[in-house]
């Protein structure tokens, strides 16, 4: 297994809880982990990442990649810490709070789960809320 996150910003984050919470809602979904890449960065390369490979030309909260099939994950994760700011700002929850529903939306989508329909999104809501309570309490911070 190898889980390697990366912060290319000077905002300090709780690594280490983050990395359990990435292999938490893996498990949790019956997957385990091969082989990923967590970048937790600025707007300047989420822009980058998302005009490259999605043709979009503005930043993003994240961008999962997943490079394989089947229940060993391997893939990349790009999580702008600018853009959690804003929306932790945006929706009145600690920068924090919105730093861990990002980090599980993302593992989410690692786990295959997509947001493209209305549904989807609720389902994926749902989820985070789920494994927010499971992993990110005060008490287990």
């Amino acid at each position: 297994m190898s889980l390697e996150l990366y912060n290319t910003t000077r905002r300090d984050i709780p690594e280490q809880k983050l990395m359990q919470v990435i292999e938490g809602v893996l498990g949790a979904e019956g997957l385990v982990i091969e082989d990923l890449t967590a970048v937790y960065c600025g707007n300047r390369l989420s822009r980058r990442i998302n005009c490259e490979f999605l043709q979009h030309d503005y930043p993003t909260d994240t961008i999962t990649f997943r490079y394989n099939d089947g229940e060993a994950v391997e893939g990349e994760l790009y999580i702008s810490l600018d853009i959690v700011a804003e929306n932790a700002q945006r929706f009145n929850v600690s920068f924090t709070d919105e730093l861990f529903r990002v980090t599980i939306h993302s593992a989410l989508h690692l786990a295959g789960f997509e947001d493209t329909s209305v549904e989807e999104r609720a389902s994926m809501k749902d989820k985070e809320d789920h494994y927010l309570n499971c992993f990110c309490q005060e008490d287990s911070l």
